[in-house]
């Protein structure tokens, strides 16, 4: 059993509207938004890196949680868009928080990295004690990138999410996870090496707004709970009509998805973690939430935790 004690977040102060991304990409400002839900994302400013976005993430959740970074067993850091093949951004954010004791590894998915990176938290936090997950990415100038193609170019911001995982204490308990991994689709949503981001939009959205509910029922099912049951659905940021298309297969209202894509588009892995820090001084005692992503791999799962 492990505990989620504490989020934090990080968002550049460049703000990017739909407007500006239009007259770049050629399309548009309602047409953007119609399409993905997005009125504005943030751009990290020129020299900005993961692994700096990443670090005042982590650290903001560290204040927010009442721990040192001294206390940290294990760093977890998810990012697809990190600036290196290696090494990755992770031991540069242990460094940057002082947490020279904790072991830091990198877990290098986008969009459903902090999912797994959660996972991952909830069994090395029986061994280690306390673990930081943090996930961020710099998907602009990725984004931008020529040839541009406005209907993914439209999509992305920069910023980063983080929580604290504790063995012994937190704000809620994390109940159970199910993670699923299909490789016969992978290269339908990937990011090349000095390439701009290729999506099959349409596949993207077809396996997600089959797989994300799947799992999310599965979790469900195990702790003999229904859709109906649970307080707040707390997803990975893709798109708004991804979101509304997972709430109407589960039969759930939409109120129950709590949304900020409008503000910050998608910001990859980083997102559900953002999400998660805006929202969470709504868990009370009792409150069944699930956190859900899907992401290229394909890469998909689903976390309950319950307020204490």
């Amino acid at each position: 059993m492990a505990f989620l004690r504490g989020f934090g977040k990080y968002l550049p102060e460049r703000v990017v509207g739909n407007a500006e991304i239009g007259a770049q990409i050629g399309a548009e400002p309602s047409w953007i938004h119609e399409m993905s839900g997005i009125e504005e994302r943030r751009f990290a400013r020129a020299g900005e890196t993961v692994a700096e976005m990443a670090a005042a993430a982590g650290k903001d959740a560290l204040e927010r949680s009442g721990v040192g970074a001294e206390e940290l067993g294990l760093i977890l850091v998810s990012s697809g868009s990190a600036e290196r093949r290696f090494p990755g951004p992770a031991s540069e954010v242990q460094h940057r928080l002082g947490a020279a004791q904790a072991i830091a590894i990198d877990v290098p998915m986008a969009s459903a990295g902090a999912l797994f990176a959660l996972a991952q938290a909830e069994m090395w936090a029986a061994r280690v004690g306390k673990v930081l997950v943090v996930a961020a990415e710099k998907m602009s100038e990725i984004a931008l990138t020529p040839p541009i193609e406005k209907g993914t170019a439209m999509l992305f911001g920069d910023g980063a999410g983080a929580v604290l995982v504790d063995r012994d204490q937190g704000v809620a308990r994390m109940v159970d996870f199910e993670l699923g991994s299909d490789g016969a689709s992978a290269l339908e949503l990937r990011l090349d090496f000095n390439a701009p981001v290729y999506m099959n939009g349409r596949m993207v959205i077809m396996h997600a707004a089959r797989k994300v509910p799947a799992a999310i029922l599965a979790v469900l099912r195990r702790a003999g709970l229904e859709a109906s049951d649970v307080h707040t659905f707390l997803m990975h940021q893709a798109n708004s009509n991804l979101i509304t298309r997972i709430a109407q297969t589960l039969g759930v209202e939409g109120g129950k998805f709590y949304s900020n894509i409008a503000r910050y588009g998608n910001t990859s892995s980083a997102s559900m973690l953002i999400a998660a820090c805006e929202w969470d001084h709504h868990f009370a005692a009792g409150d069944q939430v699930v956190f859900a992503a899907f992401g290229a791999g394909f890469q998909w799962g689903a976390l309950l935790v319950e307020g204490v």
